[in-house]
């Protein structure tokens, strides 16, 4: 069982843990003039990271809260960590913080063919509302535009399956 901890992103190591997801995960990561930016925009911008024994950031997510919205930005975990349900516990986790402030929906685009992503996300209600052409490069594909409403029930990040919250 993996233990886990989510918190804000708090320094520069945290920073650098990220990239470091994020280079593992994503084919066009983003740059850190990007983070450090979202970092400094904090009346929208919420970024999370989730600590495990092994490692300070194992998975993060970045997300907008902008008035009863939430955009997920990007959420990731460490290859080598993935399946043990960290990208659950962290999708909760934002969707909780999201209602504590007042967020009633939220939104994210995700690859088409990013089928364990899709699965998450429509475990937690999400659905599909629309597609951006030719969103994603590297290779080029089209994103699907999902978006989930306040009241479709999702597990709480201390209630999934397989891992615990200290």
């Amino acid at each position: 069982m993996v233990e886990w901890i989510i918190e804000p992103l708090g320094d520069a190591a945290d920073l650098e843990g990220v990239l470091d997801v994020d280079v593992q995960s994503f084919t066009r990561p983003w740059t850190r003039a990007m983070y450090e930016s979202e970092f400094l925009n904090r009346d929208t911008s919420r970024m999370f990271v989730l600590r495990t024994a092994g490692r300070p950031v194992a998975g993060y997510c970045a997300a907008w809260f902008v008035l009863d919205e939430i955009h997920i930005n990007n959420i990731a975990v460490r290859p080598e960590l993935r399946g043990q349900g960290l990208g659950s516990a962290l999708l909760a986790h934002v969707l909780e913080e999201g209602r504590a402030a007042g967020a009633s929906r939220a939104t994210l685009e995700v690859r088409r063919s990013n089928d364990d992503a899709r699965r998450l996300y429509e475990r937690f209600g999400f659905r599909v509302a629309g597609v951006r052409r030719d969103y994603y490069t590297d290779p080029t594909e089209d994103a699907l535009v999902l978006w989930r409403e306040e009241g479709v029930p999702h597990p709480s990040a201390g209630e999934i399956p397989g891992i615990r919250h200290p």
